[in-house]
């Protein structure tokens, strides 16, 4: 874990110095949301134009990463219709890799104006809200994903349900947000039948 706090420091640093609006999603955002986990890798959304990109892997590289020529190139990858670049650093023989989406939908755009500058057993860093983070949890909706949302909707507890609604229905996956917010209440009910 010690790496991939080091990692998340180094990124969010970098991204800071460049003056580029980011948020950490992922593993290290549910720390800080949810029921704390372990997790091996880094995820941020950040705003960056993709003609800025160079300059981004040039002063990740200075901080000893490793960026895949296929980046450099200029491929980007896509994830649920989200820009996505990645690279890794190597800590001995260990590998943390960090994933990089880049705010170019809607969805991105509205999560970097709702982020929050949260104090973190890692540090202090800027996270996506609970709900957005909600919202790509469930975008992906792996099954430690799904977790995940039932550990941040039962440590936060009151969260903007609308707000959830309302980017659920953009994104193709309100029957999950019903699904996962309906689990919620039956779990946390007190009946269990």
């Amino acid at each position: 874990m010690k790496e991939v706090v080091e990692t998340l420091r180094d990124i969010a640093g970098i991204f800071e110095r460049l003056e580029l609006p980011y948020a950490v999603i992922g593993g290290i955002a549910v720390r800080a949301y949810g029921i704390p986990r372990p997790t091996y890798d880094v995820d941020f959304t950040v705003a960056v134009l993709r003609e800025r990109l160079a300059e981004v892997y040039s002063a990740i590289e200075d901080e000893g990463y490793t960026i895949p020529e296929s980046y450099q190139l200029g491929w980007v990858d896509s994830v649920a219709g989200m820009p996505l670049v990645k690279f890794r650093f190597y800590i001995k023989d260990r590998g943390v890799d960090a994933d990089i989406f880049l705010a170019e939908t809607a969805f991105q755009k509205k999560l970097l104006t709702r982020r929050r500058l949260v104090e973190t057993p890692d540090g202090n860093c800027w996270l996506a809200s609970a709900e957005d983070l909600i919202l790509l949890k469930l975008l992906a909706s792996r099954p430690r994903d799904l977790v995940d949302v039932q550990d941040v909707l039962f440590t936060q507890g009151q969260l903007d349900e609308d707000y959830m609604r309302t980017w659920a229905a953009e994104l193709g996956v309100e029957d999950r947000l019903r699904d996962a917010i309906s689990q919620f209440h039956k779990e946390n009910s007190g009946d269990q039948t």
